[in-house]
């Protein structure tokens, strides 16, 4: 299985896992220095997960729009993709169309997010 193949793989499952808001399982997917950089800065996988876990930040649809576009190192793919996605923050429900590029490193025999960065579209 090519290196793109195992990521891709990982990335849908993160997905389906990041729509069902389980701070657990989210959280396993990323590596333990993961950061998130938007607009408004950086945040900690321990912030996001907090978030989530708490209910201020929930997730209810993810979709791409058009294709991905990815860079395969050895032991690092980045993927780049626009997407569309809805859900709620501090109750108040939110709708995005952002670029996202999130780094995924090798981790034993698997892949894990190790930086995710949004950018409006």
């Amino acid at each position: 299985m090519s290196i793109e193949v195992e990521v891709e793989a990982v990335a849908e499952a993160f997905g389906r896992v990041l729509l069902g808001n389980d701070a657990a399982l989210i959280a396993g997917y990323f590596t333990d220095d993961w950061v998130y950089v938007g607009p408004d800065g950086m945040v900690s996988k321990a912030d996001l997960i907090e978030w989530i876990s708490s209910g201020r930040l929930a997730h209810h649809t993810m979709d791409a729009v058009g294709p991905e576009r990815t860079v395969v190192t050895r032991d690092a793919v980045l993927v780049t993709c626009r997407r569309t996605s809805t859900g709620a923050w501090k109750g108040e429900p939110y709708a995005a169309d952002e670029w996202i590029t999130d780094l995924w490193v090798r981790s034993g025999d698997s892949w894990r997010c190790a930086f995710s960065q949004k950018t409006p579209a």
